[in-house]
Formats: C-alpha cells, structure tokens, sequence
C-alpha cells in the first residue's frame, strides 16, 4: 500500500534540499550551477603551450649547440682519418695488386700482407671469391668475423681504377683495365735484361756526349729503355746514337706477340671480321713504333715494319679498270671496327695473362676488432669544447625548468595547504587564483569545491536535524497517547486506535521517503515497466487528490486527448511522482484555485512524453527555484505541517523520472503560480 499513496504530507517539500547532486540532465532547476568563462584555452595561453614551448626552445638550442660542435669538431678529424685510410687502403691495394700481377698464385702472401697490416695499423684480410681464407694478419686466436662486403677485388686482369691511380701516383688509365705490370709471356730473362742494360747504358753515354740528358729507365718486364729528359723523344734524330737496337722485340717477346696476335685474329674471326697483325704496343693498322705491352709509349720512332702482303681482290664486275689492281688486305678503319679490334686484343690479353697472375682475390681491410672503418679520438681541446657547450646547455636546460617548475608548483602549494586543512576539519577556506591558465582553473575549481562542501556540510547537519525533528513528532504523539492509555486518562476505542494508525502511517511515510531516495542513490530502485495510458493515470491521481481539493476549495481538472500518447513506465512509481506534484500544487494553491495536469508529444524530433502540473497558487521566488528539487532545503523554515512536510517529496520526484530515464523542470512566476513538467521517453503505438 506504500506506492499507492500519491500526494500526502510527505510530498509537501516544495522548497526541499538534499544531497546537493545535479546530473547534467536537468537545466537551471535542479540546482545544478554552469560556471561561466571557461571556454578552452588557446593553446598560446595555456600552461600546456608555455611548457611545450620552454621545452622546445630548450630541446632546440640543444641540438642547435650539439649539431655545430659536431661539425665543427668532427668534420676535419673525419676528413682527415677519410683521406688517411684511402691513401693506406690505396698502397695496400696496389702492393697486393704487384704481388698478383708477378706470381701465378697467392702462395707466400702471408708475409706481405702481415708486412702491410703492420705499417698500416689496420687488419688486412684476403679470401678468394668464395670466401676461402687465403692470409689474415688478425693476431687473435678467434679471428673476427669479415663483413659482408670486401673493400676490393685483387685481379690485375681487371683493376680498380680509382684504387690504381691513387697508388700508383696516376699510372694507368681508365680505359686499360690490365695491371702494366702483368707483362707474363713478355718478361724478358735476366740475361737478355743485362744484355739489352749494357747496350740502354751505352746508348746514354752517347746522347749525354751530344748534350741530350736521359736516363736508363727498367720497366716492369725487365726491358730498359732510355728515357730523354724533357720526355721529347725527336731530339734524339738529329744524333748518331742509333736506339733502334733498343726497340726491336727480341725472340721471346715477338714470340708472346704472335701469340697474341693470334688470338686476338681468332676472337674477329668469330664475330665475322678480317684478322690483325698487332704492332710490338699492340696498335694496329699503320705499323707503329714499338713498345712492349705494359711498358709506357714509345719515345723514340721505330723502323717502320714491313708492309703487309698484297692479296688478289676480287673486282666488282661493274667496277672501273683501274681498281682491278691486286690490294693490300687491312682491317677498314672505322669506329665500329676499331671497337671491335680493341676488344678482342683486351681479351685476348686477359685470356693470354690468365696462367701468369694470381687469381681474383678479395681485399678486407678494417681494424683488429673487425669494423671496417676505424674511429678517431678527440683532442683535449675539442672535448673541453663539447663538455662546456654540453654544461651550458645543461645550465640553461636546468634554469628554465626551474622557473617554470616554480611557477607551476607554487600554486599547486596553495591547494595542498587548502586541502590539507580540510581534511583536518578545519573551515574550508579559498585559495588565491593566478590566472585563467589550467593552475588557475584548477585554483578555482577546487574554490567552488571547497564552497560546495561547506554547503553540503550545512545541509547535512540540517538534514540530521530536520529527520530527527519529523521522526519527532509523530513518535512523540504515539508515546503520549500510549502513556495516558496506560494511565487510565485515555480509553482505547476506535477513535483512540484511530490517531495511533494515523501518526504511525505519518513515521512510515517518511521512513519510506527515505528509503526510496537511498535506493534511488545506490542505483538499486526497483522498476516494473509496462505499458501506461498516460490519460488514465492522471485520472487516478485526480481522482485521489481529488476530496482533498475540494476541501482547499481547488479545481482539480485533466486535460489529454484520449488515447494519450504512448509510454512505456512503471504505472506506480510514475504514480507516485505525478502525485507528489498534484499533492503539493494544491496545498500552495489558494481557494478558488486551479490545478491543471495535462499530457502531450513533445513537438521535437524524439517524441518525448511531456507530463505537466500546473498550479495557479502562490509560486515560488526565483531565488528558491533552483533548489526545488534539492532534499530538506524550503523558503519556509518553520517546518510547519500546514506548509511542509518531510521535505522530500520533489526529491523523490526527481529522482523516480531520472531512473525512467526522463529529466524534470519547473518554472514559476510569484503569485501567478507554477509549473512542473516531467519529460519521459515515449514509444510509437503498436498497430493493432
């Protein structure tokens, strides 16, 4: 029987005050409190963007700093340690190289490359093509792993230009791939080498005697040469020091020659061509001067070569008389063949030099600890330069910070102080706001905090105070009645039994009042939705309020089309609210009055069921209407029955539509009356 009662004494809170709790679903009404001014801050004003930018400008002149001592104390040292180690890396490959391009194989290496590594510093590796160790100068029992790539490919056959020409001081050139000293076939013996010395020497002596400088030069395949300082070799025609004796290939290099001729003919004659008669520098066409391959030019002229031997050609038949003469067969010189020619005789060389070199080999050059490129120490001067850049930056880093970091904390200071004397108990007190960055909201927050919990303190001591003061009264009567009964001043009849029941359905009443607003705090009120006929329900709750307004002298009338609008709700609990409303709207309205309850669809989109009491009583000051629905809280302090009751009517109210998932409004003008509007979810009718 508890929910079937709608707007007694315990729904006569209309000023009422509790808890103090908004939800953000309820505008103006319901206590809750919009703090003006706090838009989000730009980012340029919030303390947010104040640190970003100290620790931006901090991690800028940091890396600024870092970047300018590293390059202006690395760079060098790098550049100079780069050109070292290309120099060494350079000789190492052309003395590797020397070794490969006079010996058939790679036995006996070990030595030379521990010599190399030694004055170099550096280890220094070789390993064929598949990675077989041929010699290591690593002195560790566990060799270091080589890395994956070789720093270079030892074969004279095919050399590294760049390499060749830093260690040779520019020797060779780009366009001959071949070692000059891998002359193989063309080395001459130590006897035709001091026989071809003496004649060099006596060839000297006579262009010294007739005022020309020159020296004896041996070049890699033992043959001297003389060389004519000033290298211009015409000077020497106009003297009776014949250095053709000098120039003629003996047996074994014209033999090597021959050889080489041959498979140069051999490679044309595959791809369709005439074949060549090489000249003692492997030119071709006009006979050339003489110059053993791998040895630098010739620098006197040499006694033309015989011409080559006419051949019958045969004559076009619509050829002219005169060109039927026989002809000398030469290779037509034009570029496609000139091309041609120069690669065969290129691999005719390899394919002749092939069993007098070593084979390719690869080249690891790195330090001991297996990095193939070697650090470098700083100086004492650059690393003071470093560590007092890095201290200065370091400094600044720490200054920053802590001026920021004080001007942060101070106020953060100032809300621990607050908070600790709150939780002490002492009176809650306000703390200074700096400004309208993030501190100084935080500042302000906890203000409105601090001024909030104090409020809350005072209803709560009001809250004991006006439950022990309801509880009171009706206890008290009970107590007196029962006493004068026991004393034999009262006589139990019905009447007797009567004030009793009545004064105990008043303690239940607020019992229960309580009860449903614990319930509706822990989230645990029960509910039993179903379908409601919205009209019908204000009917019953007219209808129960009914003898009541007509004793106030109050109109009490229904307004809603029938059927009303669809709705989905518990029907007693939503009883209990729109009764509450009912019962407190005819209390405050005056004799003569009009209570109206009416139900319709919202006009928005969500179809939303409004459910609105309306009164032409009293009203509520504007001041006290934010707190209508708050616990204990009303204008009239008296606590008198004949104004109030417990005090917790509208709060029940509220907190029965929210659980529905509605919210509640009232709006009111003094002394014209006021209006209650519950606003429910509606649902669309079913068809039938």
């Amino acid at each position: 029987m508890r929910r079937a009662r709608g707007g007694d004494d315990g729904a006569l809170g209309r000023g009422t005050d509790g808890d103090g709790e908004g939800t953000g679903r309820r505008g103006r009404r319901d206590g809750r409190r919009e703090t003006p001014g706090r838009a989000r801050l730009p980012l340029r004003r919030s303390l947010l963007g104040r640190l970003l930018a100290v620790s931006a400008l901090v991690a800028a002149c940091s890396v600024a700093a870092t970047a300018w001592i590293a390059v202006q104390t690395t760079s060098g040292a790098i550049k100079q340690e780069q050109g070292q180690n290309l120099t060494a890396d350079a000789r190492i490959y052309d003395t590797l190289l020397d070794y490969a391009a006079r010996n058939p194989t790679w036995d006996g290496v070990g030595a030379t490359v521990r010599e190399l590594a030694r004055e170099s510093g550096r280890r220094v590796a070789l390993t064929t093509q598949g990675r077989q160790p041929l010699a290591d100068s690593a002195t560790a029992a566990t060799a270091p792993a080589l890395p994956p790539q070789a720093s270079a490919v030892v074969d004279p056959l095919s050399v590294d230009t760049v390499l060749a020409a830093r260690g040779t001081d520019g020797q060779g050139t780009a366009a001959d791939r071949i070692d000059p000293r891998a002359v193989g076939p063309f080395r001459l013996s130590a006897t035709d080498s001091k026989t071809l010395r003496r004649t060099a020497d006596a060839k000297v002596e006579c262009l010294n005697r007739a005022g020309i400088a020159s020296d004896v030069v041996v070049g890699a395949s033992g043959r001297p040469r003389v060389q004519i300082v000033g290298n211009d070799p015409e000077r020497a025609l106009g003297t009776r020091c014949d250095l053709a004796a000098l120039d003629t290939p003996i047996r074994s290099e014209q033999k090597a020659l021959d050889a080489l001729t041959e498979l140069a003919d051999a490679c044309l004659k595959r791809q369709g061509r005439e074949g060549v008669q090489l000249n003692s520098d492997l030119s071709w066409g006009d006979p050339a001067s003489s110059t053993v391959p791998g040895e630098p030019g010739p620098l006197v002229p040499r006694v033309p070569a015989p011409a080559p031997v006419p051949v019958p050609v045969p004559t076009p038949r619509d050829a002219p008389a005169e060109d039927s003469a026989p002809s000398v067969v030469t290779p037509e010189r034009t570029g496609e063949n000139d091309r041609a020619i120069a690669s065969c005789v290129s691999a005719a060389r390899s394919e002749q030099l092939s069993s007098y070199v070593a084979s390719p080999a690869l080249l690891f050059i790195g330090d001991e600890g297996g990095a193939t490129l070697p650090g470098f120490d700083l100086s004492p001067a650059n690393t003071a330069r470093i560590a007092g850049a890095a201290a200065l930056v370091l400094a600044l880093t720490v200054g920053a910070s802590v001026f920021a970091g004080a001007r942060l904390v101070r106020p953060l200071h100032a809300l621990t102080g607050a908070a600790q004397r709150m939780r002490d108990g002492e009176q809650p007190e306000s703390v200074p706001v700096s400004g309208d960055d993030e501190v100084g909201r935080l500042a302000a927050a906890f203000n409105d905090m601090s001024a909030h919990r104090a409020r809350l303190e005072e209803q709560r001591k009001a809250m004991v105070s006006d439950v022990a003061h309801e509880l009171r009264t009706p206890l008290s009567n009970i107590r007196g009645w029962l006493e004068a009964a026991q004393d034999g001043l009262a006589d139990p009849d019905p009447a007797f039994v009567s004030s009793l029941l009545e004064e105990a359905v008043l303690l239940q009443h607020i019992i229960d009042d309580l009860q449903d607003l614990a319930a509706a705090d822990a989230g645990v009120l029960r509910l039993h939705p179903g379908p409601v006929e919205i009209r019908e329900l204000l009917s019953q709750v007219a209808a129960a309020h009914q003898a009541r307004a007509e004793n106030a002298g109050v109109t009490l009338a229904v307004t809603a089309t029938a059927p009303g609008p669809a709705l989905r709700a518990d029907p007693v609990r939503l009883r209990q609210a729109v009764g509450n409303l009912v019962s407190n709207a005819v209390r405050h309205t005056p004799e003569g009055g009009r209570v109206t309850l009416r139900a319709y669809v919202s006009d928005e989109s969500d179809g939303a069921v409004l459910v609105e009491v309306a009164d032409t009583g009293s009203g509520i000051p504007s001041e006290d209407l934010p707190h209508v629905f708050d616990r204990f809280w009303r204008a009239e302090k008296s606590r008198s029955r004949r104004t109030g009751g417990s005090g917790l009517g509208l709060a029940i109210v509220r907190k029965l539509v929210e659980a529905h998932g509605g919210t509640v409004d009232a709006t009111s003008v003094e002394g014209k009356g006021s209006t209650f509007v519950l606003r429910l979810p509606g649902t669309t009718p079913s068809g039938p």
